[in-house]
C-alpha cells in the first residue's frame, strides 16, 4: 500500500467516524442522519413521499436518450452530506452551488463528438469501523436524503449514482433495499468493493474484494428493472483501487439495459495515475468499459498538477465515465 492509498484510507476512516458520529453504532440498518434530517428505521413513517413504484413507460434518461453510449461520457462529482472528505458534493451545505461548480467541469469534457452527461454520486450505503445491531458493519442513508439528492439530479438534468460500501452486507441486498429509488429513469448504482470486507475484518483495516460473479448478480437484477419497467439504460460503476480488488472478471456477463463501467481509482501523479489506469484495465473483458477518478487533494499533495480533461481523454481506453473527488 503506497502512503497516499494509506493516507486516503485514514482520511475516510475519519471522516466516516465523524459523519456518522451521531448514529448510534448499536444500530446498523437504521438510515444515516446527516444535517437537517432525521433518520426514519425501514418500515417506519416518514414525512417524505417515496418515489413512483413504476415510472411510465418510455422514459429516458436526462437529455431524452435511452442508452448512455455511444453519445455520452458521465462525468461528474460525488460525496455525501455532513463528509466534505467524502467528496465535492458534500464538500459545503449549499449543494445546488456543488452542482454549479460541477457543471463546469462536465462542460470541460465536451469535445464535439461525445456529449458529456452529468453525474452525481451519493454514497447511500456507509460502512463504519462498528458492527452495529447486524453485525454487517454499515448503514444506510436517511431516504429524505436520497429523495432530496433524486430531485437536484433531475433539476439539474444529471444522473444520480447510489453508492454502496457494503462492509459484510452484499452488494445485492444492499441494491435490492434501494429498489424504490432504482425504478426512477435517471438512477444508477456504483458499487465499492474496497470496502466489502469478509468476516473477520474491520472497514479501513483491509482492503475489501469482490468477483465478477458477484458484481453480475447485481447486474443481472438492474436488466431485470429495466425490462419490467421500460427503464432507459442503467449505469453500473465499480471502483477499483488495484487489480486485486476486483478479480473473476469474466464472471460479469452483458445484460440488456445495463452499462458496467471500471473506475480506475489511483492516485498521485498524472504519470503514476495514467500507469495505474493502464495495469487495472489490461485484460479487461471488452462488455466492461473504462471509468477514472480524479482527487483533488490527494492527487496534488506531492505538489504535482492535476490531470486536465484533454489528458484524461488521452488515455487508452477512453473513459466513458469520469469522476471527480
Amino acid at each position: 500500500m503506497t502512503q497516499n492509498q494509506t493516507s486516503r484510507r485514514a482520511v475516510l476512516a475519519g471522516a466516516l467516524a465523524v459523519g456518522l458520529s451521531a448514529c448510534s453504532s448499536e444500530s446498523t440498518n437504521d438510515p444515516v442522519k446527516t444535517p437537517g434530517t432525521s433518520g426514519t428505521p425501514s418500515g417506519g413513517s416518514s414525512t417524505t413521499p417515496a418515489p413512483s413504484s413504476t415510472p411510465p413507460a418510455g422514459k429516458t434518461l436526462p437529455g431524452g436518450a435511452r442508452t448512455i453510449l455511444p453519445q455520452h461520457r458521465l462525468v461528474g462529482y460525488c460525496g455525501m452530506p455532513g463528509a466534505p472528505a467524502l467528496g465535492e458534493l458534500g464538500a459545503t451545505n449549499d449543494l445546488q452551488a456543488q452542482i454549479d461548480k460541477m457543471m463546469k467541469v462536465v462542460k470541460q469534457y465536451d469535445d464535439g463528438t461525445v456529449k458529456p452527461l452529468p453525474v452525481m454520486e451519493l454514497i447511500t450505503t456507509v460502512v463504519h469501523p462498528y458492527a452495529g445491531r447486524d453485525g454487517m458493519f454499515r448503514e444506510r442513508l436517511d431516504p429524505k436524503v436520497i429523495g432530496e439528492w433524486s430531485k437536484a439530479a433531475e433539476d439539474n438534468g444529471a444522473i444520480l449514482l447510489l453508492d454502496i460500501q457494503p462492509g459484510l452486507a452484499s452488494f445485492l441486498d444492499e441494491a435490492k433495499a434501494y429498489e424504490e429509488w432504482l425504478l426512477k429513469p435517471h438512477i444508477g448504482l456504483a458499487l465499492d468493493p474496497e470496502w466489502a470486507i469478509k468476516p473477520g475484518q474491520i472497514p479501513g483495516k483491509v482492503f475489501g474484494t469482490t468477483t465478477g460473479a458477484k458484481v453480475d448478480e447485481v447486474a443481472a437484477y438492474l436488466s431485470g428493472l429495466v425490462k419490467e419497467n421500460d427503464l432507459p439504460e442503467k449505469a453500473l460503476i465499480v471502483h477499483v483501487l488495484r487489480r486485486s480488488i476486483f478479480t473473476e472478471e469474466s464472471g460479469l456477463k452483458q445484460h440488456p439495459g445495463v452499462l458496467v463501467i471500471k473506475s480506475v481509482d489511483g492516485i498521485g501523479v498524472p504519470a503514476d495515475k495514467v500507469k495505474a489506469y493502464d495495469a487495472v484495465m489490461k485484460g479487461t473483458p471488452s462488455n466492461i468499459k473504462g471509468g477514472f477518478k480524479i482527487f483533488y487533494q490527494e492527487d496534488t499533495a506531492g505538489g504535482g498538477p492535476l490531470m486536465k480533461p484533454d489528458e484524461v481523454l488521452a488515455l487508452s481506453p477512453r473513459p466513458d465515465y469520469v469522476m471527480y473527488e
